[in-house]
């Protein structure tokens, strides 16, 4: 326990930067990633063409190349980025794709005959998103948006690629200091409780927005 207690601190401290990064990466790619599924609907085929490249490259290539490329191979074009800023442009792009899909199947699961009672009630496109695609959409995408929401969670110890001090490469540097894995250990313990934590809202939020089916 003394020894849990010496090494917690660090880890508290690197769990601290985990959960930045968590956050902040919610905050900007679910958003985005709705905006390009929108985008997405627009009968523009340049424009759904760059959108599904992006996706297909989003998706198609791992997580740690897109992070590498853009904090390793992209200064040597004249484009540099902090560690930080890097890992949560990384994380954002490529979650974003993988939401895009997501809003993407929502809004083309919605009954064509929705957006005819729209236009005979003449919502404006604003309104017809604002009060029937999107609630509806919201409902049908929960618990795959939760999911994301928990892979972003054990990918986010990718960022130790970039030498960031996120939980995982505090718990690596107390193991190779100390030469024992319990640093590992409880990181893991951590990784399980953030993880719980989100299962835990997803299941309150999936139960109060019920009323839609």
């Amino acid at each position: 326990m003394s020894y849990i207690s010496q090494v917690l601190p660090n880890l508290l401290k690197g769990a601290t930067v985990t959960l930045q990064v968590f956050f902040i990466v919610i905050v900007l790619s679910i958003p985005l990633g709705a905006l390009i599924a929108f985008l997405m609907q627009i009968h523009f085929k340049p424009l759904k063409w760059c959108l599904n490249l992006y996706i297909w490259i989003m998706r198609g290539t791992p997580l740690l190349l897109q992070l590498i490329f853009i904090y390793y191979v992209l200064p040597s074009i004249g484009i540099s980025f902090d560690r930080m800023p890097a890992a949560i442009l990384a994380f954002t792009l490529n979650y974003a794709a993988y939401f895009a899909e997501i809003f993407r199947g929502g809004i083309e699961a919605i009954p064509k005959g929705q957006y005819e009672a729209a236009k005979v009630l003449r919502f404006t496109p604003i309104q017809t998103i604002r009060y029937i695609i999107l609630p509806q959409v919201f409902k049908i995408v929960l618990p795959s948006v939760f999911n994301e929401i928990i892979n972003l969670a054990k990918d986010s110890s990718l960022v130790y690629v970039l030498g960031v001090n996120d939980l995982l490469q505090a718990s690596k540097t107390a193991a190779n200091r100390d030469a024992t894995l319990t640093p590992m250990f409880i990181a893991g313990a951590i990784y399980l409780i953030l993880i719980g934590l989100v299962t835990l809202i997803s299941k309150r939020v999936e139960k109060k927005f019920s009323y839609y089916k």
